[in-house]
């Protein structure tokens, strides 16, 4: 595998040191595969940033009065994510440096209602390396939508976490049928080193 030099590493949601409850799972497995997932997530980022290739932090933040939630709490999700909430600041592992661009974003996709497209345009990327959570809600938007504007996409599945193990299987399932080649692991992207 080859990464190519108009590539960027999008890190979607890695945000407040864990996910707990990622995966469906009971707490404690929960939090062991959230530390594994956000581990594995700065062996990404460790590759990035040694390939000194552009590296998008995008994190999702709500207004405390909860006016940008829209249909989000329709679903299983409660309030989450409020703006100067602890755990809606960056996981410690996976911090931004110097250098990383940063966006928020109030939606799933991390293009809606963000600059994203305009910052890709000027990076000239036109290939998408996408980790973080969740890979069934968030991640999975954000694939459909550098699809739709014609962005190659890969998902290191390894380094990313969903609502459930089931979810994240058919998210993945999902998202290699917009592109065949989407599917990588930390493996993958560590051999290009």
């Amino acid at each position: 595998m080859k990464i190519e030099e108009r590539s960027a590493l999008i890190v979607i949601d890695v945000q407040g040191g864990d996910m707990t409850g990622t995966w469906g799972a009971g707490m404690e497995e929960a939090e062991e595969l959230d530390r594994k997932m956000i581990k594995n997530a700065k062996r990404v980022l460790d590759v990035f940033r040694a390939k000194k290739l552009p590296v998008i932090q995008v994190k999702e933040v709500h207004r405390k009065d909860h006016v940008d939630f829209g249909r989000e709490l329709d679903g299983a999700e409660g309030v989450h994510l409020l703006e100067n909430d602890p755990y809606t600041d960056y996981a410690q592992l996976t911090y931004p440096i110097e250098g990383e661009y940063l966006i928020t974003k109030r939606r799933y996709s991390c293009f809606f209602g963000t600059d994203l497209e305009i910052l890709l345009k000027g990076l000239k990327v036109d290939t998408l390396y996408l980790i973080g959570g969740f890979t069934d809600v968030c991640v999975h938007y954000t694939a459909v939508d550098a699809h739709q504007y014609d962005y190659h996409f890969k998902v290191v599945t390894d380094a990313c976490g969903g609502s459930s193990i089931e979810a994240h299987n058919y998210a993945l399932k999902a998202m290699q049928y917009l592109q065949r080649d989407a599917l990588i692991t930390v493996a993958d992207v560590e051999s290009t080193l």
